[in-house]
This record gives C-alpha cells, structure tokens and sequence, in this order.
C-alpha cells in the first residue's frame, strides 16, 4: 500500500519521517492490505516550532479503499511521534469498525477457509 506523507515547514526530517511512516504502516495495518490503496499522512504543528507547551502537534491519515469512501482520523498529541501513533491506532479502529459493517451487511469477498470443501469434511465428517 501507498504512504504519502505530507508535512507543514515546522515538522523536521520529512525523507527519514516519510520512510518510517511507510514501514509503521505498511506494518501496522497490514490485515487491510487487500482493501485499501494507499494512505495519506498530514503532520501539522499547530502552533508553529519554537513555541512550547501544550498539545500542538497534529497527525491526520486518510486511507483509500477499495470501492468506497475514504477513511479519516485526526490525532492531537505533545509531540510528532505520539501524534502519529495515537492517529495509526485510531485508523487501525476506524477500518476494522468500517470493515466489520461490510462483513455483517454485504459479505465481502474474502480469501477464507471456512467454504473450502476439503477442508469442511476435515472438521465435519460426512453423517450417513
């Protein structure tokens, strides 16, 4: 999958920021490989570097999936690090929240072992 990230002037280190971002959620949100394109990152410091204090940095992800709308979370955190992590969980939640609804209502296709018949008559011998 896809990560672009995008920074404002304040936020250092944007080649090293985007490979490790890359790699975090390439790792992090794996299980969605299959349902999601790419993912776009936005880190923003909200009251611009050289001011202290306070909960200033901002992380918001977009993921793209697969024939439907995209997928956005916003994390407000002390630092850049805590704000992207907190962001990759809550999009980790808002996917298995958004993916959980599909799988009630419209049975997504999956790759799954459940309707291998080989597999079936393993678990479940035929009755006579």
């Amino acid at each position: 999958m896809k990560v672009q990230v995008n920074t404002s002037n304040d936020i250092e280190n944007k080649e090293t920021l985007e490979r490790w971002a890359s790699d975090y959620l390439n790792e992090h949100l794996a299980r969605f490989e299959q349902d999601i394109t790419s993912i776009e990152v936005q880190m923003t410091d909200e009251n611009h570097a050289g001011k202290g204090g306070g909960v200033d940095k901002r992380c918001m992800m977009e993921a793209r999936v697969n024939g439907r709308a995209p997928v956005a979370v916003t994390n407000y955190a002390p630092d850049q690090n805590l704000a992207f992590r907190g962001a990759a969980d809550k999009l980790s939640h808002a996917l298995d929240h958004a993916f959980g609804k599909l799988d009630r209502r419209e049975h997504r296709v999956r790759d799954t072992i459940r309707r291998d018949p080989e597999v079936l008559e393993d678990v479940v011998p035929p009755q006579s």
